[in-house]
């Protein structure tokens, strides 16, 4: 079993910075592929960013290519999403959710889930 609570959620002006955090309960989180989604009202649940559980290669929705960024720290169990150059329409709840060993940019091929997080853009 995998806990997952975001934190770093907010208010925040057009063209400024954010950065999620997700971290992890258990022993097992570097075994975990570790996606961040977002869900604006009225609209789906989407993929932004995604990394296996080695690190490498990580997936960037093509909204948010080099504006975010997401890295893991496994000896901190915690995955984040630093999110730069932020839009108006990045505003959504924001959750993380994870899954063994690699990444998959659908909703119900994740184990566990957080939360969510608000981000709210203001332009």
């Amino acid at each position: 079993q995998v806990q997952l609570v975001e934190s770093g959620g907010g208010l925040v002006q057009a063209g400024g910075s954010l950065r999620l955090s997700c971290a992890a309960s258990g022993r097992t989180f570097s075994s975990y592929a570790m996606g961040w989604f977002r869900q604006a009202p009225g609209k789906e649940r989407d993929l932004v960013a995604a990394m296996s559980s080695s690190g490498g290669n990580p997936y960037y929705a093509d909204s948010v290519k080099g504006r975010f960024t997401i890295s893991r720290d496994n000896a901190k169990n915690t995955v984040y999403l630093q999110m730069n150059s932020l839009k108006p329409e990045d505003t959504a709840v924001y959750r993380c959710a994870a899954r063994p060993r690699f990444w998959s940019r659908y909703v119900d091929q994740y184990n566990y889930w957080g939360q969510g997080t608000q981000v709210t853009v203001s332009s």
